[in-house]
């Protein structure tokens, strides 16, 4: 592979459609899409100005880099990248990808990060930024801190694990999730949402898990939880209290105490939903 060693290169499209690069202790100044049409690249301690750096391109790794809050929209249409140990300044850094793991990385400035990508692998990353992953499929998460409004809306096939996610409206049009041992805050959680499943979670809602088919809640815990459940199909083991439940359309919920049942018979058919209380 060419080599490329401690340089500045500025101007538009500086390698533009270059293969088999390795570069390192390089900064992408003034300019646009030095990287664009790029395959087989492996880049370290670089450090990107410009915008659109990696548009169609193949086979890309980063490690110990930074995107500074000017290189906006950095992977678009890209395939097979992998970043580590990578601090991103920039918003709207993957869009119409596939193929990408994520290990180490941390968004300062994530807003609108990762849109209708596919094939994603995510390990100890840290978010701060609302929209993320939005129409996102087949995501494995591990260790993710989010804190941002909106996240994973409309995304599919997805399983997160230890993540703290503080949040707005998460995971609302969702399908064929499985959440473990996370806590999320999120006022209005999976709302639309299909096959739904949390394992030794602690969710804080008002108004969540509304409109999901198909919501199952293992081992989890719910404070300060109110006017949950409405117009779901949920089954439900719920440790501890919670405040309020509201119009579930069919299925069981459990709990050690719930503070008020909201059942009403002119909205749904209380006969098809069964509460256990102690």
């Amino acid at each position: 592979m060419k080599e490329i060693l401690n340089e500045r290169l500025t101007g538009e499209r500086a390698l533009f459609q270059n293969n088999e690069l390795r570069i390192s202790g390089t900064t992408f100044d003034e300019g646009e899409a030095p990287l664009k049409h790029t395959r087989y690249i492996e880049l370290s301690n670089c450090t990107f100005k410009s915008k659109y750096s990696l548009w169609y391109s193949e086979v890309i790794k980063l490690r110990d880099c930074r995107i500074d809050e000017s290189g906006r929209s950095g992977f678009w249409y890209t395939s097979d990248v992998n970043i580590d140990d990578t601090v991103i300044d920039a918003p709207m850094t993957f869009r119409h990808s596939k193929g990408i793991s994520l290990r180490n990385v941390r968004f300062t400035n994530g807003s609108e990060t990762l849109w209708k990508c596919n094939n994603i692998r995510m390990y100890n990353v840290k978010v701060k930024g609302d929209y993320f992953a939005m129409d996102c499929d087949g995501m494995e998460v591990s260790g993710l801190e989010l804190d941002g409004g909106y996240c994973f809306d409309g995304a599919r096939n997805i399983t997160v694990r230890n993540a703290v996610i503080n949040t707005v409206d998460a995971f609302w049009n969702t399908e064929n999730v499985i959440i473990y041992d996370s806590t999320i805050k999120s006022e209005c959680f999976g709302w639309n949402s299909r096959n739904i499943v949390l394992v030794n979670c602690t969710v804080e809602s008002h108004q969540g898990m509304c409109y999901v088919e198909n919501l199952s809640m293992r081992n989890c815990k719910l404070p300060n939880t109110d006017l949950a459940f409405e117009y779901s199909t949920v089954n439900a083991d719920i440790r501890g209290h919670i405040d309020s439940i509201k119009n579930p359309t069919c299925g069981i919920i459990q709990a050690d105490s719930i503070g008020e049942m909201i059942m009403e018979e002119d909205k749904v058919d209380v006969s098809r939903t069964r509460i256990i209380c102690g």
